[in-house]
């Protein structure tokens, strides 16, 4: 539920149809500002939703009974496939208003957090997190590396987290747990490097004002998705867990 994102990979905008630049010097700078903005604003609803959801046992029944976590999910996933394969043909307002509701079914199902750990420790690691994230976006932005080459190394890397995951989830084993907590951080760490320096690359295509709010969406997307899966392999680590 929380998009263990192997989607963020879609190459659907770096092949799409947006040729004719119009994107130069201080106007990356604008296009990033949107982009944080829209992730800031994802996090703020998707951070609201689970903290009502950890604290509304009404909500809670709904949402973590029966099919509905597995309802949930899927549109999740929906929800992520529809906005990276389709965004070329959606009009950026549905864009938008597709991302603002993945985040809040997001929020939703990540209110689960609320009933595990302690919120001074929830508080704790999204502040690790923030800081975290902060320092690897501003890597990928300013380095004049290359970082292509850890694209397919990231990918392998993020296809074998999910396959260990699976594979724990019937294990139970909490020795192998802490490992793919471990590799889940370093994974995420890399990714918010690597996606913040082909978010910058991609902000060269935008061709007009409707094309670069719907770049600064799925931007917003590809750093959410890291953030909050960074997040969460972090809690795995800091968070306290309740009595």
């Amino acid at each position: 539920m929380n998009g263990e994102n192997f989607w963020e990979q879609d190459n659907s905008l770096e092949n799409s149809n947006y040729t004719d630049p119009v994107v130069s010097g201080n106007a990356v700078a604008a296009y990033f500002s949107k982009v944080y903005g829209w992730m800031a604003f994802a996090l703020l609803l998707s951070g609201l939703a689970a903290w009502l959801t950890g604290h509304n046992v009404a909500i809670q029944q709904a949402l973590f009974t029966g099919y509905t976590p597995m309802v949930l999910f899927g549109i999740e996933l929906a929800l992520v496939f529809g906005i990276s394969a389709a965004i070329n043909n959606l009009s950026a307002s549905v864009c938008t208003l597709l991302f603002v509701l993945y985040s809040v079914v997001n929020g939703l199902t990540l209110g689960v957090i609320f009933l595990v750990y302690t919120e001074t420790s929830i508080m704790s690691t999204f502040l690790v997190t923030a800081i975290t994230f902060g320092v690897m976006s501003i890597y990928g932005y300013t380095t004049k590396s290359d970082l292509t080459g850890w694209g397919k190394i990231l990918m392998f890397a993020l296809i074998g987290l999910v396959v260990a995951t699976l594979v724990n989830f019937f294990m139970k084993s909490s020795m192998m747990s802490l490992i793919i907590s471990g590799i889940g951080v370093l994974v995420f760490v890399g990714l918010t490097a690597y996606d913040t320096q082909k978010l910058k690359d991609l902000a060269y295509t935008a061709t007009d004002e409707e094309s670069m709010t719907k770049l600064a969406v799925y931007g917003a997307l590809d750093l959410y998705l890291d953030f909050v899966n960074l997040f969460l392999y972090l809690l795995r680590f800091l968070g306290n867990r309740r009595d």
